[in-house]
């Protein structure tokens, strides 16, 4: 895998020879999958194919199941007319579904679920590309290596984790820093630019080093944000350092089987033989999801009360930092205490404490990141907490 996100003329060739309607049949997935190496480039058809066989086209680890599920009632409430106003229209949460490529929502309140639906050929089973979500995913794993001792605090040096970092940008850099995406080392994560960091970089351990020994420093440590998959990725580097094991089995043995996943997950790797890319694609299914969104919305405890991260941890990581107001630990925050892990092309777990709501999303949307795409599902999310919580 020598790029996750490069820009390249294939891609564009794609995008314009399947841009038909993205609904194709699981039998026929193996006709459609892409080159991972271009990725932000797939048609419709790629993306779902892709999305939902990421273990076909790129390296994983397999975090398995264990035989405790945390069940969930089911409650179904009829939340599709729902209405919202999206940019002077109002839509139902039907529309919302259909018109941005949505695969998969799912609504549970006071631990039911009350709302479930798939389209694009998934269904329950359905295992699929979580992009950025992982970022939180990590960024509780590191609250667990706290609370087991393996990491004394935040404020400790990057470098003491990561020493092939030492003489680079990230001198004097905190985990803290990395977390708040502001150790201040010039990082491009802009997604349609192919000369971009993000589109340009390998990320197998020896070439992503080599790319962060010679970054620039742009600013001082805990000064500006910068949103930097990199910086995931050290997090994750740091928690596989200083426990010992690899992420996958580390959130199997913390929080997968323990809590009561019902389904295996993949995490992809940077490359045959690597780490897992800690800053994106934890491959699970919408109802596992949604688990996750449970137990961050618990504060990281189990079923039975054990306290799996560090005292006070997810408070921690749904406080805004200094730099940006919507940003913690890994997680955007949104109004009202409601705080998101969130992926390119519409993945999210979306967790609205003061109701006791988890929001979790599939997507297949036709573009990376665009700002009314985002607009749409914060809105549609709204008026579902809305609805919900009346």
């Amino acid at each position: 895998m020598k790029r996750i996100f490069s820009a390249v003329i294939i891609g564009l060739f794609a995008a314009a020879t399947l841009a038909e309607a993205p609904f194709i049949s699981p039998a026929d997935d193996h006709l459609y999958l892409g080159n991972p190496d271009n990725i932000l480039f797939w048609g419709s058809k790629q993306k779902v194919a892709g999305f939902r066989n990421s273990q076909l086209i790129s390296p994983v680890a397999r975090v398995a199941a264990g035989p405790h599920v945390l069940e969930l009632a089911k409650n179904t409430l009829p939340l599709g007319a729902t209405r919202l106003v999206h940019r002077g229209r109002s839509l139902t949460i039907d529309d919302y579904f259909t018109e941005f490529n949505t695969a998969g929502l799912l609504v549970i309140k006071d631990a039911v679920i009350v709302y479930e639906r798939y389209d694009l050929g998934n269904n329950r089973e359905t295992r699929w590309n979580s992009f950025s979500v992982a970022k939180s995913v990590t960024s509780m794993l590191l609250g667990a290596a706290i609370k087991e001792g393996y990491i004394d605090n935040v404020d400790e040096y990057v470098t003491d984790y990561l020493p092939a970092l030492q003489g680079s940008a990230y001198d004097g850099v905190t985990i803290r820093h990395i977390l708040h995406m502001t150790s201040g080392v010039a990082w491009d994560e802009n997604y349609a630019d192919p000369e971009s960091d993000i589109s340009t970089v390998q990320w197998s351990s020896q070439k992503l080093y080599e790319h962060l020994q010679v970054s620039q420093r742009s600013s001082a440590p805990g000064e500006v944000f910068n949103y930097s998959t990199a910086e995931t990725q050290l997090v994750g580097d740091v928690v596989r350092s200083a426990t010992g094991m690899s992420l996958s089995k580390y959130l199997g043995d913390r929080i997968w089987r323990p809590f009561g996943m019902e389904s295996d997950a993949y995490w992809q790797l940077t490359a045959p033989g690597e780490g897992e890319f800690g800053g994106s694609s934890l491959n699970a299914t919408l109802r596992d999801y949604g688990r996750l969104g449970l137990f961050a919305l618990g504060g990281g405890t189990l079923a039975n009360g054990e306290e799996v991260l560090t005292e006070g941890w997810m408070t921690d990581s749904v406080t805004a930092s200094a730099t940006n107001a919507r940003y913690g630990y890994q997680w955007w925050l949104g109004t009202g205490g409601v705080f998101e892990a969130s992926g390119i092309f519409g993945q999210s777990i979306y967790v609205d404490p003061k109701n006791a709501i988890v929001i979790a999303q599939h997507g297949a949307r036709d573009s990376a990141s665009e700002q009314q795409d985002w607009d749409a599902q914060a809105a549609a999310f709204r008026a579902i907490s809305e609805a919900i919580g009346k």
